[in-house]
């Protein structure tokens, strides 16, 4: 049996592609990965996605998201999507146990944060470590944080941060900063705002909340505590595109470049969400786009004769 469309992802952007797919009568297939949700479950509470006006808890947005897209004839399956196979129709996409044919496929694969790497790190993340300033900031307000990074992301957290906290302070390796000249002349003249060069995060400290950060100078290896009850990491996103780099084209960040729309450079094969957007980044802006991307594969299965 060939699929109508098989879509990879069940974040914002997967599910929503999924609503709108299904609701057109597609039945699409959803290969959710292992969780379903993507980065909106680190949330222990959204306040900035429309028409919660209380907020929600990420795995409730998810999960009723997920129960919208099943109501009008989605099916879901918890499986990891290992290989594809673009070269030729219909599309082939692999599970450890499964190969489905399609004729069209929506990539919702999103982005992933990059990581300090060690337990603290996640143990407190929804406790006060996070990676997204314009989710979490809010509940930051008038206390002090840190911003680990020195590039445009950092940054721009660091910007938006001083708006709510009562001070953020930029840990960055180096004793300069990577990030744009505008960027940098903007932190440098913004009094809430202070850094500390040369120096890495070795450990994030507290137990049921942060409570402060352990630096090491890269160049003396002397250690200090820093008290903060926010942690942001900054230091990075990557698409989560490793499957498909021989398949459709990527930029030079690896994240897949649109031609038009949602469309890939492989007709038939459409992009939404984190996985081809550097920018925005947000849950909103993902189910935008999985909107777009599903309006898209309706309107191309049309042309092909398959609706």
């Amino acid at each position: 049996m060939v699929e109508r469309l098989v879509i990879i992802g069940a974040g914002p952007a997967g599910l929503t592609a999924a609503l709108y797919a299904a609701r057109a009568g597609l039945e699409p297939l959803v290969l959710t990965g292992y969780t379903v949700g993507g980065q909106i479950l680190l949330a222990s509470c959204v306040e900035n996605f429309p028409g919660f006006p209380e907020g929600v808890v990420g795995s409730d947005l998810s999960d009723l998201w997920q129960q919208q897209a099943v109501r009008f004839g989605a099916r879901c399956i918890l499986t990891e999507v290992t290989s594809v196979d673009f070269s030729s129709r219909p599309f082939k996409v692999s599970t450890s146990k499964e190969v489905y044919e399609a004729e069209a496929v929506i990539i919702a694969t999103g982005a992933s944060a990059k990581r300090l790497g060690f337990e603290s790190e996640w143990r407190l993340s929804g406790k006060g470590v996070s990676t997204c300033a314009t989710c979490d900031g809010v509940f930051f307000r008038g206390k002090d944080v840190v911003v680990v990074g020195g590039g445009d992301t950092a940054l721009d957290e660091a910007l938006f941060l001083s708006r709510i906290a009562k001070s953020v302070t930029v840990i960055h390796r180096r004793d300069k900063l990577r990030a744009s000249k505008v960027l940098q002349r903007r932190a440098y003249g913004n009094e809430k705002i202070s850094f500390i060069w040369n120096h890495v995060v070795d450990e994030i400290l507290g137990e049921s909340r942060v409570e402060g950060v352990l630096l090491r100078n890269v160049k003396t290896g002397e250690k200090r505590r820093v008290g903060c009850q926010g942690v942001f990491v900054a230091i990075g996103y990557q698409p989560n595109t490793a499957l498909f780099k021989d398949e459709i084209r990527l930029d030079r960040w690896g994240y897949i470049k649109l031609r038009k729309w949602s469309e890939t450079n492989v007709k038939g094969v459409f992009a939404a969400g984190d996985v081809s957007d550097s920018r925005y980044r947000q849950a909103v802006t993902a189910a935008g786009m999985g909107c777009k991307a599903a309006i898209d594969a309706i309107k191309y299965l049309e042309e092909q004769g398959a609706v």
